[in-house]
């Protein structure tokens, strides 16, 4: 199974387990945390323990699209997978445009973008982004839908250092 097929699957069924109430006894997803705008999520699943901080938009653009947008950063110890940033901006991603974060002056493109999700494939310029995210206010997810139409999801990171340090602990 190709590495971009296991995240589409682990992200789709992460992001169905976020607002599903109903898991299976193997699984188990808790909320360990509330920091402001972000939470603190632990998923105990039979191949083991994932832990992320993730965060909804407080301002969309276009107003008129509401969408089911989140910005994740994740810990897998079973898979030595540490501060892997993701985003979902509740469509599938266009993939003739680029998704790019950007805080202040701080521009970020995500390289991998598949099946309703964008990765950072490089671990440093990932903990670059996290760095950018302990010292901002806010970032922005700017993407492009099927139609080429752009939409920007704005994240307040007010809470994000203590939701990031709260997965990070829950998986060490």
């Amino acid at each position: 199974m190709s590495i971009i097929k296991k995240y589409y699957i682990y992200f789709l069924a992460l992001a169905l387990f976020s607002f599903s109430s109903t898991l299976t006894k193997a699984e188990e997803l808790k909320e360990i945390g509330k920091y402001k705008d972000w939470k603190t999520m632990v998923l105990v699943e039979p191949s083991g323990t994932v832990c992320f901080a993730q965060s909804s938009p407080v301002l969309q653009a276009p107003k008129s699209n509401k969408r089911d947008a989140r910005l994740f950063v994740t810990f897998r110890p079973g898979e030595k997978i540490m501060d892997e940033v993701s985003a979902s901006p509740g469509y599938e991603f266009n993939k003739n445009n680029s998704v790019i974060a950007t805080s202040g002056k701080n521009k970020i493109k995500f390289d991998i973008v598949q099946q309703g999700f964008a990765w950072i494939a490089d671990n440093k310029i990932e903990k670059k982004m996290v760095k950018v995210m302990k010292k901002g206010s806010r970032i922005m997810i700017t993407g492009y839908n099927q139609k080429g139409s752009q939409t920007i999801d704005h994240y307040s990171l007010l809470g994000f250092t203590k939701a990031y340090n709260a997965a990070k602990k829950a998986c060490s």
